[in-house]
């Protein structure tokens, strides 16, 4: 798919959590060694299984390691449940957290592609969303390409595996995930059927 102008909050909004220090990408590619068989060396994932974490907002990177820290802290009542993550995160300091989002935050984001019978209706529902079913405009949070905005921690949507994509808007409407703030990728996931998330995934994926 070409670069097309054109939510999910696989991934969501304001955060209200604020980076703890300077990350230092450097001492976070040193960290990141034990990242590297889920999400790649350069957090390309190899799998779709995983999220690709090159290229993604600093702050937001942050801010989903501190929730998963936060769930293994309180046995999953709280923050980002997951149990391979918070395995990974909880001996994990605020810098080493820093700094990791740092690293991955420098790496050049991967470039993924669209079928071509996806383009005309995945773009339309990414920019419009549907008016019937009151689901919003994703182009809203995450802009014309699906970059994000960095400073609220709105994540960069593009290019992400459309498993993965789906995975997370299915558990944004299950309430399985929950660490969206003031619950807006649950109220909108929730108002989708599993044909427009299926969509709306492709779509992303060549999204630039």
């Amino acid at each position: 798919m070409k670069k097309f102008a054109i939510i999910l909050g696989l991934f969501l909004g304001s955060t209200g959590v604020a980076l703890a220090q300077q990350g230092d990408p450097e001492a976070g590619k040193n960290k990141s060694q034990v990242c590297a068989a889920c999400h790649g060396p350069q957090g390309t994932a190899p799998t779709d299984m995983y999220p690709h974490l090159a290229g993604q907002h600093e702050k937001y990177l942050y801010k989903q390691l501190m929730d998963f820290k936060t769930a293994s802290e309180t046995g999953g009542e709280e923050g980002r449940n997951n149990a391979i993550m918070m395995g990974q995160v909880a001996s994990l300091s605020k810098q080493d957290m820093a700094d990791l989002a740092a690293f991955y935050a420098s790496q050049d984001e991967p470039k993924g592609d669209t079928a071509e019978d996806v383009i005309a209706k995945g773009a339309d529902l990414y920019r419009r969303g549907n008016p019937e079913s009151k689901v919003p405009s994703c182009a809203g949070c995450h802009g014309p390409r699906g970059n994000g905005m960095g400073l609220a921690a709105f994540p960069d949507i593009s290019g992400q595996y459309p498993a993965y994509v789906i995975s997370q808007l299915k558990m944004f409407r299950s309430g399985e995930r929950a660490n969206d703030p003031n619950g807006m990728m649950r109220g909108v996931a929730e108002k989708m059927t599993d044909e427009e998330i299926e969509l709306l995934s492709k779509y992303l994926h060549g999204l630039y």
